[in-house]
């Protein structure tokens, strides 16, 4: 018995864990992401669109705003958002946006932004 009960706290933390793609979803909506580039990830006329991106791309440009370094006015203002960001934290970031998933029918945008749109 007591060996079924020492199996079993070991698989229930691992059940019960949410996955890396809902972190990071629950974070693009609390850090306030989606303020500017949509509830879909798709940007908007002024931010470039997230969804889909690679991953190392987008890990790449969010650790480079909390270094505090930016290639344009427009992208200098992620980096009061990048800093507040743990490694952790990107990855789950980066794990929701290169993976999204969700309704692709909701990602279109009528202004498109090619290239990462200075961000």
């Amino acid at each position: 018995m007591q060996k079924f009960i020492m199996i079993l706290m070991t698989i229930m933390p691992l059940v019960a864990a949410p996955a890396p793609y809902d972190e990071g979803k629950k974070l693009y909506f609390s850090k306030g992401c989606n303020g500017c580039h949509g509830v879909s990830a798709a940007g908007t006329h002024e931010y470039p669109s997230l969804a889909y991106r690679r991953k190392t791309f987008l890990e790449y440009k969010l650790k480079n705003f909390r270094a505090k370094r930016g290639n344009s006015q427009q992208s200098e203002l992620m980096i009061p958002f990048a800093l507040q960001l743990t490694d952790k934290e990107i990855d789950l970031l980066t794990t929701f946006l290169s993976e999204f998933h969700e309704n692709k029918s909701n990602n279109k945008n009528e202004f498109t932004i090619r290239g990462d749109g200075g961000s």
